[in-house]
């Protein structure tokens, strides 16, 4: 049973707990009705109230009329239902972005705004070990670090939830056979204009036919020992961090938007775990390390080895790295 292998995933990764209010992202496509289901199903096992939040992004002629399938499919199992209506083309356009990243962009926005609105505590969304695995070619393509290869994030921040990540595509649409769920299909999935599409259409059917069928389950465990490596790393790295700490502060060793570390026994760490530091420290002084590159964490390296005079770096807006008399300061 499919819902069995979810319950199994959640309580591996931790990922609900008891009294949990949970927001659900739901397209009304065969992974998201598979999600809502069961977790509906399970909601009294699991002792958790569920939301769900739909996005209209008025692309597509069918919006509508999926929107008002979630809804009447959310009344009927009595789950309450929100929705936002926005022109995501035009607002791509407006902010100069691709129109994938202002729809993810705009899709956790809502679920965020859902989520302090119900005053819940997980948002769930439904990629499976399929979008999984496209994730990772997709990340190898573009020149991907080994926290690359562990593709989507079964748990982040504790927050954002990925139940039927260990399930897969013929999984998800054999459940929906089964449950008479008739979910919805989104035409653009089949046009090769995207990325991941075109991994999805064209690059992993190739490879499945002329090198692997088990692709898909071969990437994915590939995806979880990196996640598994990961996690060993970052415990190593956060105990650095504490070691190497300076700046002391009432509750943690920190001081408010600055972050001072020992240069002499940063100096003498292995290059990655430095690397990974560097990373950590500046997630830790700016709330998120997104746009730090490989070349700005060598920069930094660098700079803490060769330690002339009061050199100081900015690898992102608002961040400054420097030395001075032994130690590193992050700064945002």
């Amino acid at each position: 049973m499919l819902e069995e292998k979810v319950l199994n995933t959640i309580n591996k990764y931790n990922m609900i707990n008891n009294g949990d209010k949970v927001v659900i992202g739901v397209s009304g496509g065969p992974d998201s009705m598979t999600l809502l289901n069961i977790l509906n199903n399970l909601k009294e096992k699991l002792n958790i109230e569920i939301y769900v939040a739909h996005i209209n992004h008025m692309i597509r002629k069918e919006a509508d009329e999926e929107t008002k399938f979630v809804q009447e499919f959310c009344n009927k199992i009595g789950v309450k239902f929100y929705l936002k209506k926005i022109d995501v083309e035009s607002e791509a356009k407006k902010l100069k972005i691709g129109t994938e990243e202002a729809g993810r962009n705009i899709r956790y926005e809502f679920f965020n705004e859902v989520l302090d609105k119900v005053k819940g505590n997980k948002i769930a969304t439904a990629h499976n070990s399929n979008d999984n695995a496209e994730t990772v070619l997709m990340n190898i393509i573009r020149g991907t670090s080994v926290s690359g290869l562990k593709g989507i994030e079964k748990v982040r921040e504790n927050k954002y939830i990925r139940p039927i990540i260990e399930c897969n595509r013929s999984e998800i649409e054999e459940y929906c056979k089964e449950q008479r769920l008739d979910p919805k299909y989104d035409k653009t999935n089949l046009e090769n204009i995207y990325t991941r599409n075109k991994i999805r259409n064209l690059l992993i059917p190739f490879i499945e036919k002329e090198f692997n069928p088990n692709i898909i389950e071969g990437i994915n465990r590939l995806s979880n020992i990196a996640y598994e490596e990961e996690e060993y790393i970052n415990k190593i790295v956060k105990k650095e961090f504490k070691r190497l700490l300076i700046c002391v502060n009432k509750d943690e060793k920190e001081c408010k938007n600055e972050i001072i570390l020992n240069m002499k026994e940063f100096n003498l760490l292995d290059n990655v775990i430095k690397s990974k530091l560097v990373l950590y420290t500046i997630s830790k002084v700016a709330g998120s390390a997104t746009g730090i590159e490989k070349v700005h964490v060598d920069d930094i390296i660098k700079l803490c080895k060769n330690n002339i005079g009061n050199k100081f770096l900015i690898p992102k807006k608002g961040i400054k790295v420097y030395v001075k008399k032994g130690k590193i300061f992050f700064i945002a």
